[in-house]
């Protein structure tokens, strides 16, 4: 397959990005610095700009969007405001989003960015990621989104990861590395196309 990959120097894009090289397909890692990817071919694209997007879309099978809103202080508008807009470009590729834990649902059907107890240094974040998605699918994307565990970080590539659909999956962890795993084990044989979806070791 073709992947390009928004937010390929982030550390879950980076790890989807080199998942894919690994398994031998042909991978643009797309981030705003132009990063280099080993053995993928790098470029410099803003997802906000709207014809870079049309474009790579096009030449894709897959476009994977692991960017993320501002982190800076800034608003967080402009990247829901991305996502409606690429929502309108007519794209034959895979949409597949890097969302967040707090777009999942808990035992009593609240998502867990709205419910008690949920930090508030990561509610606006969670959020924006909810719209953005919700900008995707309210417009009739094929929109595919996998979540993480509570917690992600850079660990060991073990392969070993359970998965659930709209609610949190067993284990409290995820690799970002195994997280790259489950991604594209959907991506070459889709089980959840259109679903919002976890992985956790």
């Amino acid at each position: 397959m073709k992947i390009a990959v928004y937010g390929a120097t982030g550390m879950i894009g980076s790890q989807i990005a080199a998942e894919a090289v690994r398994r031998g397909h042909e991978v643009t890692a797309l981030s705003r610095s132009g990063g280099a990817v080993e053995g993928a071919a790098a470029r410099a694209a803003d997802l906000a700009d709207l014809e870079a997007y049309r474009s790579i879309a096009h030449a894709h099978d897959v476009v994977v969007l692991a960017t993320v809103p501002d982190r800076t202080g800034g608003s967080r508008e402009p990247f829901v405001e991305a996502h409606r807009a690429i929502a309108q470009v007519p794209s034959e590729a895979r949409l597949y989003m890097v969302g967040g834990f707090g777009g999942l649902k808990n035992a009593e059907g609240v998502q867990i960015k709205d419910a008690p107890g949920f930090p508030a240094e990561y509610k606006g974040e969670s959020d924006a990621v909810y719209a953005a998605y919700a900008a995707l699918r309210d417009a009739g994307v094929d929109v595919t989104v996998q979540a993480p565990a509570a917690v992600i970080a850079p660990g060991e590539r073990t392969g070993a990861y359970t998965t659930a659909v709209g609610v949190p999956a067993a284990g409290h962890s995820i690799s970002s590395q195994d997280y790259a795993v489950a991604a594209l084990d959907e991506l070459e044989r889709p089980q959840f196309r259109g679903a919002w979806f976890t992985a956790a070791n």
